[in-house]
């Protein structure tokens, strides 16, 4: 193996920009992160923009820290990734016209509300696989076109967030598909941006420029930006993009083999050879994305899980002070299958789409905490266990195992009732950085020091944990 294999990995998310060098077998050298989060509108001040000339800044700051803590001189190449959809316009020299529009950002409800105006929506979500979500790309891009028109007439490329802050390595524009894929503005199954999307919202697909698939190399390193960032001048920049794609890729996900990303909210994707986008998929609140490998497609659906556990936590054990998520496990464990008829409906999260609520049901005078807190994590892992049934419905497979990443997969009786739900075996991973392994991999591919991604992946030594089914 060549002795200059360090990958940095920039990778802006919504609560923390970061900075992460990484080698070929996986293992993180140097890592620094800075606080993010989104800004005021400088021109709508009650709506919610990312300040790119900020965040650049912030990805500097770490960048020096990290390349402070290694041989910079054994940097292979860079490459950035950030959650999907925002972006905005810039100029023929790369100046942005307009603040990256946040997908925090409440500007966008009343045109996703009524996007049937230009297209059915059941039409618009069979032609680009994604949900209807207020934030997606295209009703940004709506929102310039009624509200901002001189914007768009001066704009020369749309660029999606890994692609500004590509272009202020390179001087280069160019977006990358996996961004492109949560656009909404794609024929997915084409895997190309959609011309009929594009002329229905009245939009030229010409401003979305070049687009390329993740392990191109986009450019190199320029002399101002290896000023600001302490990264070699001429270190080769390799696209990559979206963090989910590579967050499931590097997570060791074959085809058919669906990953659980465990938080807050539970997220359950899988690399799928075909995909289905019809009313039963939009019902069952399905979202299919483009996977970094051409020829497969990212799957997923998602609902509220910790956040709801927190709520228990909060509600239920506030008297308790110390190790209190192994209290309240370990309590739970001593109730039996079925919570002594204690039911939850964990769906707490569906009031913003204007359902009812969760609830709690089967509740007597002896009922107990521990009961509701198991109740609810039962409950969860029948959630799971729909999800699983909604992706093998949408993407033409059985899965036989799950593999589990995140916090949530540190619950050992969750676990317990996941695997016995889904009625397959639950792989947990103890690889906590998986976008950043992910993109790394592409960028050890590309830059030679294996044949390919999947090569470069099997060189990871995963430490992997099986929960089977009762």
């Amino acid at each position: 193996m060549n002795e200059k294999d360090i990958v940095i990995v920039f990778d802006c998310g919504a609560t923390n920009v970061r900075a992460t060098a990484i080698n070929s077998k996986g293992e993180i050298l140097a890592g620094d992160s800075r606080i993010n989060s989104p800004s005021p509108d400088p021109y709508y001040p009650s709506y919610r923009i990312w300040d790119v000339r900020e965040i650049w800044n912030k990805m500097c700051q770490a960048s020096e820290r990290v390349t402070g803590n290694i041989n910079p001189e054994n940097i292979i190449g860079v490459t950035v990734t950030s959650f999907g959809v925002d972006g905005t316009f810039a100029d023929k020299e790369g100046n942005l016209l307009y603040p990256v529009i946040s997908w925090h950002c409440d500007r966008t409800v009343p045109i996703m509300a009524n996007i049937e105006k230009y297209m059915p929506l059941y039409e618009l979500y069979h032609e680009a696989g994604v949900l209807p979500f207020n934030f997606n790309t295209i009703n940004k891009l709506i929102w310039f076109r009624e509200n901002k028109p001189e914007v768009m007439e001066k704009a020369h490329r749309f660029l999606f967030m890994p692609s500004i802050f590509s272009f202020l390595l390179t001087g280069e524009m160019v977006n990358d598909i996996t961004m492109a894929g949560t656009s909404m503005m794609n024929n997915q199954s084409e895997r190309k941006f959609s011309e009929k999307i594009f002329n229905i919202i009245g939009i030229p697909e010409g401003l979305m420029g070049k687009t390329v698939e993740p392990g191109t190399i986009i450019g190199k390193v320029t002399a101002r930006a290896s000023a600001e960032t302490c990264i070699p001048k001429d270190t080769p920049v390799i696209a990559t993009g979206h963090d989910t794609q590579f967050a499931i890729f590097g997570s060791g996900a074959e085809k058919n083999q669906p990953v659980l990303s465990s938080g807050t909210w539970e997220i359950l994707m899988v690399r799928a050879e075909e995909f289905k986008a019809d009313r039963e998929q939009l019902l069952s609140g399905i979202t299919t994305e483009l996977d970094a490998i051409r020829g497969l497609y990212n799957i997923g659906n998602q609902w509220i899980a910790s956040g709801v556990i927190e709520w228990a936590r909060r509600t239920l054990y506030s008297d308790i002070m110390d190790n209190v998520y192994e209290f309240m496990i370990a309590g739970a464990e001593k109730v039996p299958h079925g919570c002594n008829g204690v039911r939850v409906n964990p769906r707490f999260y569906e009031e913003i789409k204007g359902k009812p609520g969760g609830n709690i049901s089967g509740l007597t005078m002896e009922s107990t905490r521990d009961e509701i807190y198991r109740a609810l994590l039962e409950a969860l892992a029948l959630r799971l266990a729909e999800g699983k049934r909604a992706l093998e419905e949408a993407g033409g497979f059985r899965a036989d195992s799950i593999i589990c990443v995140g916090g949530g997969s540190k619950n050992r009786l969750w676990n317990k009732l996941k695997a016995r739900a889904a009625g397959v075996p639950l792989k947990l991973i103890d690889q906590k950085e998986t976008t950043v392994l992910g993109a790394s991999l592409f960028v050890q591919s590309v830059c030679g020091n294996y044949s390919s991604p999947e090569e470069a992946r099997s060189a990871i030594n995963y430490r992997t944990e099986i929960v089977e089914p009762d």
